[in-house]
């Protein structure tokens, strides 16, 4: 057995920018999709958005791995739980932790921002013993359960704390993506209301407000469709749409969560099939370049400074062949990963530098 202990985190020098983006109502605004393909598999996908460069990489861990809950709080101490599963994702600033990832069987994570909807539990001694902090259920998810209904059923078995972390001045506030490889997926918030799950049934997800209100929110684009329209009579005039394009007329554009959602289902849901696993990989990065954030786009003053979030990187998980893509901020061009032969090959917890550069192919001297 593979006995690995996490150090407790801490990074002075990023405290400061830590807590600035984390206590931004507009950090994380993040988007995910969901898309099935003709042979059966089912590629979720999403871009994250951020502040500042967070400085993300490929985190790995092997199966056996003894992981500790609570690990980043150096004050704190929770419960060890062995790794059931191999798995690996995207962390950031060196965390030993994933935002997303996929494990060895397929089963997708991803945390997602939800800054003034979630609550989550107060630390006591009385359920340290059960606690897995808010930033740390994609470790939890990905390490123990190989389906979404496997992590449906033991997420009443632990209480998810809102520790404080020094290194963001509170707690993170997320709501989490799942999926697996049978093309299940879940949307699991904490709210004041308490844990609930939603079956993710229009193949999306953003930020706030809670996963029924946007189901409810997209009640306000019945009348969209993907088909073009066309002509109609007002009076003695007939009105001509202004060529391509008058399907979606309507659809939100700006980057808010509540417009995302609604474009994320509109994209997802009217993408032409895919004939294979790969197919649906390409179509899901081709989707999420509409979300794609750049600088300066969304400001806000902070201190002496501008605050601009921007797109730092795309993903998608492939959960029938265990294998995790994406490209970020500089690399443009799409990588991937085999999970099943990296976890297996390592022996303890790994990091993969995810940045490999901007490069531009010349092809002058091909005429």
């Amino acid at each position: 057995m593979v006995k690995v202990h996490f150090l407790k985190f801490r990074n002075v020098v990023t405290s400061a920018v830590l807590i600035v983006a984390f206590t931004a109502q507009s950090a994380l605004a993040c988007t995910g999709i969901v898309l099935k393909s003709a042979d059966g598999t089912t590629v979720p996908a999403r871009t994250m958005e951020f502040g500042f460069d967070i400085q993300s990489n490929i985190f790995a861990v092997p199966a056996g791995a003894s992981i500790e809950t609570l690990g980043l709080n150096p004050d704190e101490t929770g419960f060890s739980y062995q790794a059931k599963y191999g798995f690996l994702g995207a962390n950031g600033l060196d965390m030993p932790i994933v935002f997303e990832g996929v494990n060895s069987e397929g089963l997708y994570f991803g945390a997602f921002y939800f800054a003034g909807d979630a609550v989550f539990s107060e630390l006591t001694d009385e359920n340290r013993d059960r606690a897995v902090s808010s930033e740390e259920m994609g470790n939890w998810i990905l390490g123990q359960f190989s389906t979404v209904s496997e992590v449906r059923a033991a997420l009443p078995s632990i209480d998810v704390v809102g520790t404080y972390v020094a290194e963001i001045d509170g707690f993170a506030p997320f709501h989490y993506a799942v999926t697996d490889s049978t093309g299940t997926s879940i949307v699991i918030e904490y709210t004041e209301s308490g844990l609930t799950v939603y079956d993710n049934t229009v193949n999306a997800v953003t930020n706030n407000p809670s996963y029924d209100w946007h189901l409810t929110n997209l009640r306000n684009y019945v009348g969209l469709q993907s088909e073009n329209r066309g002509s109609m009579r007002v009076g003695s005039e007939s009105i001509a749409p202004f060529g391509q394009g008058s399907g979606l007329l309507g659809l939100p554009g700006d980057h808010s969560s509540p417009a995302r959602f609604v474009r994320a289902v509109a994209f997802a849901n009217t993408s032409l099939p895919s004939d294979d696993v790969d197919d649906a990989i390409f179509k899901a990065f081709h989707i999420l370049n509409v979300f794609d954030i750049p600088k300066g786009s969304i400001r806000e003053s902070v201190g002496d400074g501008i605050h601009t979030d921007y797109t730092l990187w795309t993903s998608a998980a492939d959960t029938t062949n265990a294998r995790y893509f994406y490209k970020t901020y500089l690399t443009q061009s799409v990588e991937s990963i085999d999970v099943k032969k990296v976890v297996s090959s390592i022996t303890e917890p790994t990091t993969l530098i995810m940045e490999s550069g901007f490069e531009v192919r010349d092809r002058t001297g091909e005429f």
